[in-house]
Parts: C-alpha cells; structure tokens; sequence
C-alpha cells in the first residue's frame, strides 16, 4: 500500500513557481526550506527535479493559454488580438509569479533534459495551442492562414507582449494602451497578396 501524501501538491507547485519567478531556478533544497518539506517529499511527489519544474511550468502555461483564448473569443476579430496581446498583464494581475515565470525565465533552460515523457508531449501540446490560436485569429482577422497572416498575427500577439512585458511586468493602463496601439498599428498595414 503506498505512503499517504502529506504534503499539498498545489502548494508546492506554487512554492517552486515564486521560486523560479524570483531567481530563474529552483533546486530540490532550496524548494524543501522554502516549502517547510524534506527533500524526500519532493522525490516522492514528483520523482525528479526535472518532472517538477515541467508541471510547474505546464501548469502555468495551460491557465496562461486558457486565459488567453477566453479573453480572445469574447470580442470583434480586431479586438480579440488585442485582447490576446493584452493576456500577458491580465494573467499577471491574476498569477503574478506565473507570468513573470513565463515571460522571463527561458522555458528549454529551466526544463533542460530529464523531463518525462508524457510532460514534454503536454508541453508539445501547448506549442500546438499557440499556434491555433495564432491560425484562427488570422482566419477571424483576414480569412487566410497562411504563413504571411500567421508570421503577422504572431508579431502582435506573441512579440510585441513580450517584448513590452520581459524587461519589466508593468501592468498599468498606460502602458497597456501602447501595446494596443502598436498591436492595432500592426494590423492597420495591409497584408500582401498570397502567392
């Protein structure tokens, strides 16, 4: 019969999450005294320093893309890329160390290898969602999917947040406008032709 956990698993994952967010890393130690749990409950819960750091991760950037597509679906083609561009700041409001987690730490350094099979296929999955998201807002936005709409769309939702969020997680209205003026700015130059 196994052990019975003792130890809250969400409450872990948000421990190695502020953790990241604050430093880039986490290491078992360092999570176990901030945790108030010995290293053998961490092993034991999640197996590897690696399957941790990939659930935080997929955790985080699963409610992320969730958020995402839910504040995009809401509004007018226009509107719901700006939406989509503006993510980044309602998820910081809501998850603060998850999105600084997400929009500052490099997500191949901090996973490295040793991660699970089925937690680098969730992983997968969610580069999949992203570019869903980016092909329907095209088709919603000008009817095509090529890779000029698709390159466009990912520019105004994917490059532009990142770069007016990475260096730093202001939030405030003013500096939410100048995204969605550079966003709708993007999307007021015509696309070419296809072919």
């Amino acid at each position: 019969m196994p052990r019975p956990r003792v130890h809250d698993l969400d409450r872990l994952l948000d421990t190695a999450e502020r953790l990241v967010a604050e430093d880039g890393a986490v290491s078992v130690r360092s999570l176990a005294s901030a945790a108030g749990v010995s290293n053998g409950a961490i092993y034991h819960a999640f197996g590897s320093i690696a399957a941790l750091l990939g659930r935080v991760w997929l955790r985080a950037a699963t409610d992320f893309l969730d958020l995402q597509s839910e504040l995009a679906d809401a509004v007018s083609p226009e509107d719901a890329v700006v939406a989509a561009a503006d993510a980044p700041a309602v998820f910081a409001e809501r998850r603060p160390h998850a999105a600084r987690m997400l929009l500052t730490v490099d997500k191949d350094q901090l996973l490295g290898p040793g991660l699970p099979t089925e937690l680098a296929d969730a992983l997968f999955a969610l580069d999949k969602r992203v570019v869903a998201l980016l092909v329907r807002l095209s088709r919603a936005m000008w009817d095509r999917r090529d890779a000029a709409a698709v390159g466009v769309m990912t520019t105004c939702v994917v490059d532009l947040p990142t770069a007016f969020f990475r260096r730093e997680l202001d939030t405030s209205a003013d500096h939410r406008d100048r995204l969605a003026a550079a966003v709708r700015a993007v999307l007021a130059v015509p696309l070419r032709p296809k072919g």
